[in-house]
């Protein structure tokens, strides 16, 4: 009985001619009669639009008041946008989503919201009083040829502030949420307080754990010691507050264009903006994995939601006692999630959220919600068993056939190459711009090493190489590396100047770094320079 469907299924996804498309038809032939057919969007999260699929990465930036969240993205985009104001108290109080365009300006939230080519219609529900807070800044920017930036209000203290906003502010950040690739949690760590209100607001976003960074900005205002305790703090706070055994990954450092305050941790400083720009530039190379895996969690949580509703229904009587039997049912919703659970093997973590799920049913009439419907599970079923896997095929190839696709542009061009360039001049790049051999400075000392070992006719073998490499301490796999890259002329024997750069590429490694893949030219010693031209050749 279920060979049509099936065969069709397996049908379908020959005909996607890239990912997005083949997302967009998987959802509105397969997920979305699911969705309809149990009332999903009432209660988790509005239809998607094939602006959600279509739609560039999303980077959202969540803090507190005076966190640096809009000074952020002018660090990164080096270039003042529409909307932008900068202060110590509280000025951004308007949701701007920063976007790329031919001409600079600003679009209202109302005209926003009924832009097909926008991912923003279905905020919409959110009503008016969000929508006199939300804006569009367009503006001609290469980082925003490959990324959109959503700059939130400063989140404040007091249980006022919350209800004064006139709209859910946790629930538009949830919404946010489900459709960006990355989260940023800004911290002061001049001023560590994680208010209410921000506290519920991570409890909203916990569901999407995979996307959130947190960045402790501002840095360079204290001294080491203090940021050694702000760190734990930090961490200790957010393990309370996400209530998980998993440590998010934080970055410490000062992001603006101003010199550092204190700048005793400049290096520390470096290497976590580049860690967090690196994370920020593989966005438009894994979008198109997010949007699937964003895709499985839907599905994965539609699935449930269909066999509550439909239990709900079958536990309802037909004629007298519907209101009790309803109040019952809410009030037992935790063993029909046990119930459901084992009957169909689903993991705990698929559920919605007890609490949340109580109050939504609250508001709805059970005797009309549908029974069991067996093909539309089927189907969705069918799509995350087959369909899906054919897909992450497609997603690879598309990946491999545009390697280079980043974040270019802004803040981003100005570390990724010459002397400013992460690690430039340091570890194996040392004396990269220098007219002398850099390993010169200290041959002498390695000859005197090296004329201990009696050398025969100016050379030492490897066993003889090994007995003073291996005083170092470091792994026979790195020494075996350094030997590697140290017998440039590949005859298994190290003369003075290969015994000198073993002995260099030790520092270089015991000194923390990296060792090179390939010899660079700069550590080449001079009289081999002539043998790699030749071997090049």
């Amino acid at each position: 009985m279920f060979s049509d469907p099936n065969r069709d299924s397996k049908k379908a996804p020959e005909a996607f001619k890239d990912v997005s498309a083949g997302l967009k038809k998987l959802y509105r032939t397969k997920l979305f009669p699911l969705e309809d057919s149990y009332q999903f969007h009432d209660f988790h999260s509005p239809a998607l639009e094939d602006a959600d699929f279509d739609n560039k990465p999303m980077v959202l930036l969540v803090g507190q008041y005076s966190t640096g969240k809009t000074t952020f993205i002018r660090h990164l985009m080096e270039q003042d946008f529409p909307g932008m104001r900068i202060g110590p108290e509280p000025t951004t109080d308007s949701f701007i989503a920063v976007m790329h365009g031919d001409q600079e300006g600003m679009i209202p939230g109302n005209a926003l919201v009924v832009d097909p080519k926008k991912p923003f219609r279905k905020l919409n529900a959110f009503g008016n009083a969000f929508l006199n807070r939300f804006m569009c800044a367009q503006m001609p920017n290469p980082v925003l040829e490959s990324i959109s930036i959503i700059d939130t209000p400063g989140i404040l203290s007091g249980e006022k502030q919350r209800i004064s906003r006139g709209y859910d502010f946790a629930a538009v950040l949830e919404w946010f949420a489900e459709r960006v690739d990355r989260i940023i949690l800004l911290f002061d760590a001049h001023k560590l307080d994680i208010s209410d209100e921000f506290s519920e607001v991570i409890r909203a976003l916990k569901n999407h754990e995979d996307k959130m960074r947190v960045v402790l900005n501002k840095a360079d205002q204290i001294n080491t010691q203090q940021l050694m305790r702000v760190y734990g703090a930090l961490m200790w706070s957010l393990g309370k507050i996400i209530n998980t055994p998993e440590v998010v990954r934080v970055y410490i450092g000062s992001f603006w264009a101003q010199p550092l305050l204190i700048a005793d941790n400049r290096k520390l400083f470096e290497v976590e903006e580049q860690d967090l720009f690196q994370d920020i530039q593989g966005l438009p190379r894994n979008a198109a994995i997010r949007k699937l895996n964003d895709l499985i969690k839907r599905a994965r949580l539609a699935k449930v939601h269909a066999y509550i509703i439909s239990s709900l229904k079958k536990e309802m009587p037909s004629v007298f006692g519907k209101e009790n039997k309803k109040k019952e049912l809410i009030a037992n919703l935790g063993e029909i999630y046990l119930k459901i659970e084992r009957e169909h093997q689903i993991s705990p973590g698929d559920f919605p959220k007890l609490k949340k799920m109580q109050e939504l049913l609250a508001g709805h009439d059970f005797s009309k919600f549908p029974t069991m419907k067996p093909k539309l599970l089927e189907a969705v079923e069918d799509m995350l068993a087959n369909d899906i896997a054919r897909l992450m095929t497609l997603v690879r190839q598309e990946e491999a056939a545009m390697p280079s696709q980043a974040v270019h542009g802004g803040a981003f061009e100005g570390t990724m190459t010459g002397p400013f360039g992460h690690g430039y001049g340091e570890g194996a790049g040392e004396g990269i711009d220098e007219l002398e051999w850099v390993v010169g400075r200290d041959k002498p000392s390695y000859d005197e090493i090296f004329y201990t070992l009696s050398p025969i006719n100016g050379k030492v073998s490897g066993a003889a190489a090994k007995k003073e490499m291996v005083k170092s301490k470091l792994p026979n796999t790195v020494l075996g590396k350094i030997w590697k890259l140290a017998d440039v002329d590949k005859d298994g024997y190290l003369d003075d100047e290969e015994f000198a750069l073993a002995n260099h590429l030790i520092r270089v490694k015991l000194e923390g770094h990296e060792l090179p893949a390939k010899l660079p030219e700069h550590l080449v010693p001079p009289s081999k320079r002539h043998q790699e031209i030749d071997m090049g050749e």
